[in-house]
């Protein structure tokens, strides 16, 4: 998803109450909004697959699996934000309605527009949830997943996947060939170069 300034200043309650009446989606980061515009194909189908994996990896677990309409709050007072795909194992969230605060698991799939944001100041608003035990990097433009993982010295580790690997998230002991996440995506390329399908062979 793109995000887009708006010039309005908002409390945390102001923002959550005016969101609600709103036909799009917005973000909130230090009292200012942000509009979310759409993303590509390739993005959306990302994350659908990895979302489809991880609901049915955690059923009957006590986790419940999140898409891009759910709402994440740093905190009470903000930032929050709409993560690609999250997990969410704690009591806490377990009756949430409106806005997850306990996720273990944040996915954002990258684009270039956001990618700087996405590695930066978002991971590092991300961090300040204590919960939070792994932090995911998809690429759409090639076959490329990053994990940060939280290790047991409260240091965030670095793993990443490529083509023919197996992805790993232990917060969830969650395994998955990247090729199922790759499935049935045309990949972003630059527009003079000829989009490849990348597909699960049987």
């Amino acid at each position: 998803m793109v995000a887009t300034p708006q010039p309005k200043y908002m409390t945390p309650q102001e923002y959550l109450d005016w969101e609600e009446k709103q036909p799009i989606k917005y973000e909130y980061i230090n009292g200012e909004v942000y509009a979310m515009t759409g993303g590509t194909l390739a993005h959306n189908s990302i994350a659908l697959n990895l979302a489809s994996n991880l609901k049915t990896h955690v059923r009957g677990k006590g986790c419940k699996v999140f898409m891009a309409d759910a709402k994440l709050g740093v905190s009470e007072k903000g930032p929050f934000h709409y993560p690609d795909v999250m997990v969410t194992c704690d009591e806490r969230d377990r009756n949430a309605k409106k806005v997850i605060y306990h996720p273990s698991i944040i996915v954002e799939v990258l684009s270039p527009s956001t990618e700087s944001f996405d590695r930066g100041k978002k991971f590092q608003q991300y961090r300040r949830i204590s919960t939070l035990r792994e932090y995911v990097l998809i690429s759409a433009e090639q076959i490329t997943v990053e994990v940060f993982r939280l290790n047991d010295r409260g240091i965030w580790e670095l793993y990443t996947y490529t083509e023919g690997e197996e992805i790993y998230l232990s917060s969830v002991d969650f395994r998955c060939a990247i090729k199922l996440l790759y499935e049935d995506v045309v990949l972003e390329t630059d527009e003079e170069e000829t989009a490849g399908t990348y597909t699960n062979s049987p």
